[in-house]
């Protein structure tokens, strides 16, 4: 096939981008331009084109945008210590890339925003649906419901809103998982040590997962798909998991046991302000920490990825079994495990 098309990606860098770089290689892409602000990382051997700079650099954004189809919006932050530094990183430079894509490509083929599922929050339905309201219970969720929001509302300088004006499609993924990823990492290096920590009883609580290299493909076909104009999709696993199937998937991929541990809510707050304040000391900020644990606890932790299926045919092909024996040889391959 043809590769005609340009792509420009932000968040390359990290660990959802990098599988969608790798996945837009794999179709008919003529060049793709990442969005780099000092080092390339999991981009450095491929074959993309980098730009430096950063998504408050509206100068680079405007030059790097020039002639672009199709534009995938995956960079923001996952944790921070503040409200603010949530809202800079993942609302106002979203709005500062729209803006830039209205001004230097505005017939492009679409836009990809990335949200989360973290938008949700509290929701009165066990696995949540595409019209439930956005209630977040966390920093995190509440800076993507923004960003999701500012989407719709019109900017003082111009008649229309970005969701108006341009062809934008929103992805919501729940827990992502696969090579790459740090955040799911200490959860099996708690297996493997035979001990597999859960909020409740292992079977009393389900979430959906999604595989990297699965969520890339679903991002990439719903940016092709004309109807997925304007739409909102989750892009998960085919149904939720129990923490006892994630406990099975663990342990037997690293051949060993483990107990389930479960772990009352109220003890779940208090192991993230102890993270919080082990970070606070080490210079850095855990992937527990008090507002991941008030998505743990309060949140809605699956959805229904029916919509993304009937709409664009959307089925992710790896299997949790598949899925975590891969994450698991990988990060043992990389000495992280």
């Amino acid at each position: 096939m043809e590769r005609d098309k340009t792509a420009f990606v932000t968040g390359g860098t990290g660990f959802v981008g990098s599988h969608l770089v790798e996945e837009l290689l794999r179709r008919d892409i003529d060049e793709i331009r990442c969005l780099v602000r000092t080092d390339p990382k999991w981009l450095s051997d491929l074959d993309v084109t980098t730009v430096r700079g950063d998504l408050s650099d509206v100068d680079v954004l405007w030059d790097a945008l020039d002639g672009v189809d199709e534009v995938y919006h995956v960079a923001g932050r996952t944790r921070a210590p503040t409200e603010d530094e949530f809202y800079e990183a993942n609302v106002q430079a979203t709005l500062n890339l729209l803006g830039a894509v209205k001004h230097a490509a505005p017939d492009l083929d679409r836009v990809l925003v990335t949200s989360s599922l973290a938008a949700v929050g509290r929701c009165a339905q066990d696995v949540a649906t595409e019209d439930v309201p956005l209630r977040p219970v966390s920093m995190y969720g509440r800076s993507k419901a923004r960003m999701e929001e500012a989407l719709h509302e019109r900017p003082e300088t111009t008649p229309e809103s970005y969701a108006e004006s341009l062809p934008l499609t929103v992805v919501r993924p729940p827990a992502v998982y696969g090579p790459r990823d740090r955040d799911i990492l200490d959860f099996f290096r708690a297996v493997k040590r035979h001990v597999c920590p859960v909020v409740g009883g292992g079977s009393s609580r389900t979430l959906s997962l999604v595989h990297a290299e699965d969520l890339a493909a679903g991002m990439v076909d719903a940016v092709r798909h004309p109807g997925a104009v304007g739409e909102t999709y989750f892009l998960g696993s085919e149904q939720p998991y129990a923490w006892n199937d994630v406990k099975r998937a663990a342990t037997a991929a690293l051949d060993t046991w483990a107990v389930t541990l479960p772990v009352p809510g109220p003890l779940l707050g208090a192991v993230g302000t102890a993270a919080e304040a082990w970070g606070w000391v080490t210079g850095t900020h855990p992937p527990l920490n008090r507002d991941k644990t008030r998505e743990i606890h309060h949140a809605c932790t699956a959805c229904s990825s029916e919509k993304a299926q009937q709409d664009f045919g959307y089925a992710p092909n790896t299997s949790l079994d598949d899925g975590v024996a891969d994450t698991i040889a990988w990060y043992r391959a990389e000495g992280w495990l």
